[in-house]
């Protein structure tokens, strides 16, 4: 479950309401195409700006059209509390783990995330992924941090922020952190356009925002890793610059939710305000990349 492809679908929102039938079809494509797990509620999944009964009832129906393929599911808030209410909500619509993010709006110390892991493993029933992601959260993890919040009980896997582009320093860091974490706990790499170099490196996951939406190619990029087609995989993630490219200019949500949206998989907008997508040329540009691209 914590190795492979785990795609990371949008939670669209239309007229301020989540679209429950177009989240499920976005759930069945992926269970279709064979992904490995499927992760609601990331950041991809907007779940920073869903209710309680929000982000339980996406749970539910993601459990439900996912067939045989776990469900994780995104439990951040910005209280502890909140959090352990979302991880019960979670473990009863039938999650098969959880992905955790040190949310705040006050900075975080160490010590204060160090402490939001203990309390949320100590009442969990599932297994944990540790989401280390700075962009969006403004906190950014030690390796020392890694080490001691990996020791936690039901902590299996860690979600790190991408690996260096060169791929000898790729492996050196994939080797470094296996020396720091407990057997057991995987390494899944995220930056969708690290992703064949971080699985090349060592990583036992990709985290993909990508193959939450377009499961195909990222499904591609995965198995040519694991078979030991590094150069294959490589290739397979260059043809893809052009997409990389908007990621990088326009960030990783608005582009899928505009890909999302040109394919027909979701209403548009799609997007929960006060976040607007982007704007017509833009859009435009997006179409014309996954039309050359030939993606669907």
């Amino acid at each position: 479950m914590f190795t492979g492809l785990s795609a990371f679908p949008l939670t669209p929102i239309h007229r301020d309401r989540v679209d429950e039938a177009a989240f499920a079809g976005l759930v069945g494509r992926l269970a279709g195409a064979g992904v490995d797990s499927i992760t609601a509620l990331g950041s991809t999944g907007s779940y920073a700006y869903l209710t309680r009964d929000e982000r339980a009832r996406v749970v539910r129906l993601a459990v439900e059209h996912a067939g045989e393929v776990p469900v994780l599911a995104g439990i951040g808030a910005l209280r502890t509390s909140h959090v352990l209410e979302f991880a019960e909500d979670a473990q009863r619509a039938g999650a098969s783990g959880v992905l955790l993010a040190p949310v705040s709006y006050q900075e975080l110390t160490p010590d204060d995330v160090y402490g939001l892991y203990e309390d949320v493993t100590r009442a969990l029933s599932v297994p944990l992924v540790v989401y280390d992601n700075p962009r969006t959260t403004h906190f950014s993890f030690t390796d020392d941090l890694y080490r001691d919040v990996a020791r936690l009980p039901g902590v299996a896997s860690l979600k790190i922020p991408g690996v260096p582009a060169d791929p000898a320093e790729a492996a050196r860091r994939v080797a470094r952190l296996r020396e720091l974490l407990p057997q057991g706990v995987t390494v899944g790499v995220s930056g969708d356009a690290f992703g064949a170099t971080g699985l090349n490196a060592g990583c036992d996951a990709w985290y993909s925002v990508v193959g939450g939406t377009l499961p195909a190619p990222a499904l591609e990029i995965v198995r040519a890793a694991r078979s030991g087609a590094a150069e294959r995989a490589e290739e397979l993630s260059a043809r893809l610059g052009p997409l990389w490219d908007l990621f990088a200019r326009h960030g990783s949500l608005r582009v899928t939710a505009a890909i999302a949206e040109h394919l027909g998989l979701v209403r548009g907008p799609s997007l929960p305000l006060p976040l607007r997508g982007l704007g017509p040329q833009d859009r435009d540009r997006v179409a014309r990349v996954v039309n050359e691209l030939g993606l669907e």
